[in-house]
């Protein structure tokens, strides 16, 4: 009978050591670091799809996973100190937004773990090796050809303001995306007999030349160049434009949300929710190299004709009817 007793016993030791090492197991919360070159306010909505695609796939903040937000507030020469923070608190994955920090990423971490939501050409970086096959620790969502569809940017803005022939481009030369984006113009700028003038913008401080350079130049019209330092004066920018009653053109449609006339790109919220399914299969024991890297499967072309009545231009309605959206 006492071998008996002991015996239970000693299996209900036994069982309860067990539990208490799944429970460990269960209860191990994950680190995912959040490298960002814009500001917080500025990726409010991506960062919200990011963690939406997270919640549907099972993961909360607080119960299984802790993101570690750093965000570079438009100064990417932060992004290096910045991800050798988040590498020395050991996270589990890297989310990288955009070239630069993706590229900032990679240059601190060759062993964790990168997921990147959207760089331009990240074969042409130098970031992964083929798409199919990225090798390496880098895997993620491209966000498309960047010259390409700044080209077809090209191709929209003609369409509407068939006179136009002047256009300036706002970028950041320092910005690596930026460089080889503007460089892609030329070619689609020249068979739509555009000229284009090229107008640098290395601080904020620079806004107000550049536009002063617009003038004398007799732009007319702007396209913006998407990075962090141009996102970042995003509001300042629109407002501008409005004021020398310049059209627009951005990659984003956050921009017309706020007063730009148009924009033309992939969905980034969807950009950033498909991403949550590489770090899902990540944080499950995937590797990157094994993870094709993905191009965007959405689109978005968005007129503001609020902003038209504004600066008194009219769109034609062949170019409305192919808006996927249209603010009134």
């Amino acid at each position: 009978m006492k071998r008996k007793i002991i015996g239970l016993a000693l299996a209900a030791m036994f069982f309860a050591l067990c539990s208490t090492t799944e429970a460990q197991q269960v209860a191990k919360v994950l680190r995912i670091g959040l490298l960002n070159s814009t500001s917080l306010a500025s990726a409010k909505i991506t960062n919200e799809a990011f963690r939406q695609g997270l919640r549907e796939l099972g993961w909360a903040e607080g119960k299984n996973i802790t993101i570690e937000y750093r965000f570079a507030e438009g100064r990417e020469d932060r992004l290096r100190n910045l991800a050798s923070e988040l590498v020395h608190m050991k996270v589990d994955v890297i989310f990288t937004s955009g070239t630069a920090a993706t590229l900032a990423a990679k240059n601190i971490t060759t062993t964790i773990p990168i997921v990147m939501a959207n760089v331009d050409d990240p074969v042409a970086f130098g970031v992964i090796d083929s798409l199919s096959r990225p090798g390496g620790n880098i895997t993620g969502l491209s966000s498309g050809t960047g010259p390409g569809l700044y080209g077809k940017r090209l191709e929209l803005l003609k369409e509407s303001f068939p006179k136009v022939s002047r256009v300036a481009v706002l970028w950041n030369p320092d910005d690596p995306g930026s460089v080889i984006n503007v460089r892609g113009m030329d070619v689609p700028a020249r068979s739509l007999n555009l000229k284009l003038q090229s107008v640098e913008m290395r601080e904020p401080s620079d806004l107000e030349q550049a536009f002063l350079a617009m003038k004398t130049e007799r732009a007319e019209a702007l396209v913006t160049i998407l990075g962090a330092l141009v996102g970042s004066q995003r509001s300042r920018i629109v407002d501008l434009a409005a004021k020398s009653r310049l059209p627009t053109m951005s990659a984003e449609s956050r921009w017309t949300e706020v007063g730009g006339l148009m924009s033309y790109g992939p969905s980034y919220p969807d950009l950033f929710r498909r991403a949550a399914t590489y770090v899902d299969k990540i944080l499950k024991g995937a590797k990157p190299a094994d993870l094709p890297v993905e191009q965007p499967k959405k689109f978005e072309f968005v007129i503001n004709l609020k902003t038209a009545k504004q600066i008194g231009l009219t769109i034609p309605p062949n170019v409305l009817a192919r808006a996927d959206k249209v603010i009134r």
